[in-house]
């Protein structure tokens, strides 16, 4: 299986997390503004990633997809076990709800920053807007820990008590704000500080996060 993107973006970030924690695994292949190739544009035809393709997956044949919702939608039927969705009703809606909370609520803030302060000026070689970065940081970043530290459970885990997509989804963008040198003040939110440490210290992201980091230490 291939993953195309990478994963200085939440949502490919999100799937490589996702493949791990199901004891999968898959090539990432570095694509996005301008990289990636052919197959990477057959797999997402308007250029976002991640994409996807699996060669054994259509008949036989290459399955490609785009969108991380819809590659774990794909990957969840057909790699049932460990599940990261549950089965249960409620508890699958309350995943969904969880990672579009994480996809677009958390990670629409920090795209505010991540892009204004490192994709801007550090790829695009453009000046950012560092008034919508702060704007981002003093008003949705609050509103967004306020609910987490009114939401998260003692079991450590948002849905069950198990590692599952909702907690994959939710912790993945907290790392673009990380890289941006925003951090938590775990005064103010201390179950959401030892929340989202326990599950970015996990195997799935440690290691990927570590290296994202020496990534944006040496742009600069």
């Amino acid at each position: 299986m291939i993953v195309y993107g990478s994963t200085l973006s939440p949502f490919v970030r999100k799937v490589m997390a996702y493949l791990s924690e199901k004891g999968l695994s898959a090539e990432l292949v570095p694509s996005g503004m301008g990289r990636g190739g052919p197959e990477f544009v057959e797999a997402s035809p308007f250029g976002k990633m991640p994409a996807f393709r699996d060669p054994g997956g259509d008949n036989g044949g290459d399955f490609f997809i785009s969108d991380s919702t819809a590659i774990i939608t794909y990957l969840e039927a057909k790699y049932p076990e460990p599940a990261m969705i549950p089965a249960d009703p409620a508890n699958r809606a309350r995943t969904i709800w969880f990672e579009e909370f994480g996809d677009t609520m958390v990670a629409a803030a920090g795209g505010k920053v991540f892009f204004n302060r490192i994709v801007a000026p550090k790829f695009l070689k453009q000046p950012g807007d560092e008034a919508a970065a702060q704007g981002a940081i003093d008003t949705d970043l609050p509103r967004l820990l306020d609910y987490l530290e009114r939401i998260v459970p003692d079991s450590g885990f948002l849905v069950g008590d198990a590692i599952g997509l909702a907690d994959i989804s939710v912790a993945s963008p907290f790392v673009n704000f990380a890289h941006c040198g925003v951090g938590v003040d775990a005064e103010r939110w201390p179950r959401t500080v030892g929340y989202l440490e326990a599950i970015l210290a996990r195997p799935s992201f440690a290691a990927m996060v570590e290296g994202e980091r020496r990534m944006v230490a040496a742009l600069g």
